[in-house]
């Protein structure tokens, strides 16, 4: 490469955009408005991805995305607290895992797109 990368970023699908932009601003995530069908989510300053108004299925729900944590203990009981799988229909949230490579736990979106929260060992 004879250029700096300066960022990478996911699409991701939406069954009901407004029901998956309102699950994003509870999760803690930053709305951003753009032109077209979409809006930009910022996780943090350097992190983000876009939400388009647009559902494919088959493609919606193989769709996933690995969220790295300093702290999963700490992360865990963020997003337990935000109540989002009592909140809304098709959102589940599981409980912490113990692999060979760390910890992680899992949460799908209103649509269907699989969220890993990870913290290696």
């Amino acid at each position: 490469m004879n250029y700096k990368a300066k960022n990478i970023r996911t699409f991701i699908g939406a069954k009901n955009f407004e029901e998956s932009k309102d699950f994003y601003q509870k999760l803690g995530f930053e709305i951003i408005a753009i032109p077209g069908k979409m809006v930009l989510i910022k996780v943090n300053e350097q992190l983000a991805f876009y939400l388009q108004e647009y559902y494919k299925k088959q493609w919606v729900q193989n769709s996933m995305i690995f969220l790295e944590v300093d702290d999963i203990f700490k992360c865990y009981e963020d997003v337990k607290s935000r109540k989002l799988d009592e909140q809304y229909k098709y959102v589940r949230l599981s409980e912490i895992k113990t692999f060979d490579w760390g910890k992680e736990f899992f949460l799908h979106d209103p649509s269907g797109v699989l969220w890993h929260f990870g913290c290696f060992n």
